[in-house]
C-alpha cells in the first residue's frame, strides 16, 4: 500500500495565492500522480475506489486542505454551517476550518470574531460601515493555530501563510472587501447572507492544548465533527501507526522520506486505509488530519 500522491491545484487571486493541496471539490479536484490511478483525480478516486479510504460514506471527500499565501488582506468574511449551505447552496457543505500558522511577518495580525453584542448591533455595525468597531483583530505569530467554526466573522491579512484544514466547500460570504476592484469593479458583497450566519456575541473557540494529547513528537490541535488535526516534528524519525480510514499529510517545513518518496514543504499525500506502520524519516513539520473526532493514545511512537 502506497501513499496517494497529488498534484495541487494553485489558484492566483487578487491578494495572493492558494494551493489546493489535498482537494476533491470541483472547483479544485486535483490529479492523482500514482501510476495504477493515472489519469484519475481525487474524487474519481473516491467514488471507484472506496476501499482505499476505508468504504467511507458519503457523496464527496469530506476535507480540503490549502496552503494560503496572504499578499494583501483577505476580504472580512464568514462561512455558513451545514444546514444552512445545504438550503441555501444547492447542496453544498457548510464549512467548518483551522488554521496553522506556518509564517507570519512581525506586527501581522488576523481578524477572528466581532464586538457586537447581538444581531441587531451585527447589522447596524455591517449596514453603517462601521468596520473599526465590528471586527476584532488579535496578533499572530508562527506557530499560532486557530479554530474557526461558521458564523465567525475572520479574515487573513497580508504577510501571512498558513495551512488551512477544513469541510470541502467552497463557500464564502464576503461581510466587506474594502472597496477594492477587481477588473475595474468591486467584487461581490453578500451582506444578507452574512448577516443571516454570522453568530452573535463572538464566543472563542480556540480550546488551550491538552497535554494529555501530546504523544512524543505529535500533540492533537483540534478534534471536531469533521475532522481531527496533529502538529507532528520529525526530528530523525518519527513513527506513526495509520489505523484510520484515511490520514492526509502536509509537510509544512524541511523535508522528509516515507517509503523511499521524498517529501518537501509544500508537499501533501494521503495515506489510505489499512496503511500501517508510517515511518517518517528526516527534519520536517507536519500536519496530519482525519475526517473524524479521533485520539491517536497508542498510535504515536516518536523514535
Amino acid at each position: 500500500m502506497n501513499p496517494i500522491l497529488l498534484k495541487a491545484t494553485t489558484k492566483t487571486l487578487i491578494w495572493g495565492t492558494e494551493q489546493w493541496g489535498i482537494s476533491a471539490h470541483p472547483n479544485g479536484d486535483d490529479e492523482v500522480l500514482n501510476e495504477e490511478y493515472s489519469g484519475k483525480s481525487l474524487s474519481t478516486l473516491w467514488k471507484e475506489n472506496p476501499e482505499l479510504f476505508g468504504n467511507t460514506k458519503g457523496d464527496r471527500f469530506p476535507l480540503l486542505t490549502k496552503i494560503i499565501d496572504a499578499h494583501a488582506d483577505l476580504s472580512i468574511q464568514v462561512h455558513p454551517n451545514d444546514e444552512y449551505a445545504a438550503e441555501n447552496e444547492n447542496g453544498s457543505l457548510g464549512k467548518t476550518e483551522c488554521w496553522y500558522i506556518m509564517d507570519a511577518k512581525p506586527g501581522t495580525t488576523i481578524v477572528i470574531g466581532h464586538n457586537a453584542k447581538n444581531k441587531d448591533e451585527v447589522k447596524s455595525m455591517i449596514e453603517n460601515g462601521r468596520w473599526t468597531d465590528f471586527i476584532r483583530e488579535v496578533p499572530v505569530h508562527k506557530g499560532d493555530f486557530f479554530f474557526i467554526e461558521p458564523g465567525t466573522v475572520h479574515a487573513i491579512k497580508g504577510g501571512t501563510v498558513i495551512l488551512e484544514t477544513q469541510q470541502s466547500s467552497d463557500i464564502t460570504y464576503r461581510v466587506y472587501d474594502y472597496d477594492r476592484l477587481q477588473d475595474g469593479k468591486p467584487r461581490q458583497l453578500h451582506v444578507k447572507q452574512s448577516i443571516d450566519v454570522i453568530n452573535a456575541p463572538y464566543v472563542q473557540k480556540n480550546p488551550p492544548l491538552d497535554d494529555s494529547k501530546v504523544i512524543g513528537d505529535v500533540k492533537q490541535l483540534v478534534s471536531c465533527d469533521f475532522f481531527t488535526v496533529w502538529h507532528g516534528t520529525v526530528n530523525g524519525e518519527l513513527e506513526i501507526n495509520q489505523n484510520q480510514p484515511f490520514m492526509l499529510c502536509s509537510v509544512i517545513e524541511g523535508s522528509c522520506n516515507l517509503d523511499n518518496q521524498n517529501f518537501e514543504k509544500g508537499d501533501h499525500f494521503i495515506l489510505p486505509n489499512n496503511y500501517g506502520k508510517a515511518i517518517f524519516k528526516g527534519n520536517a513539520e507536519m500536519i496530519f488530519s482525519c475526517g473524524s473526532k479521533f485520539e491517536f493514545s497508542g498510535a504515536i511512537k516518536a523514535l
